[in-house]
């Protein structure tokens, strides 16, 4: 599959995967869960639906759409260490900006990481 169509289908289902995301983060900070805690959930809830998508469409191979356990284990890895740069980057915006502004930066920071997991997703992550 070229990386013209990989990168359209990848940013189709990030902007999927984001408005899930997103939209769980601001909804339970919303109702006073804190905003790490959020996060953290709204990007589990993004993940699992982009795991799917992107194996299933984005990365499936002419031979193959199916995802094992290799492929499971390999997104964790990349899932935990973007969670771990979002979530750092999320406290610190909240920490001296306040609750609105870290609403407002959270989509800045995961385009950043969107396009590091392209890369890793692409090369390491579906790679059969």
């Amino acid at each position: 599959m070229s990386l013209t169509r990989q990168g359209r289908n990848f940013l189709i289902v990030g902007g999927i995967q984001y408005v899930v995301d997103w939209g769980v983060m601001v909804a339970l900070s919303h109702l006073g869960m804190p905003v790490e805690a959020a996060n953290l959930a709204g990007r589990v809830s993004g993940a699992l639906l982009g795991f799917w998508l992107n194996g299933r469409f984005t990365f499936a191979s002419a031979e193959s759409s199916s995802l094992g356990r290799r492929q499971f284990a390999r997104f964790i890895a990349m899932w935990l260490g973007t969670t771990v740069l979002s979530t750092g980057a999320i406290s610190a915006v909240n920490a001296y900006a306040g609750l609105q502004w870290t609403w407002l930066a959270k989509p800045a920071i995961e385009l950043v990481l969107a396009a590091l997991s392209f890369t890793v997703s692409r090369y390491w992550v579906y790679r059969r």
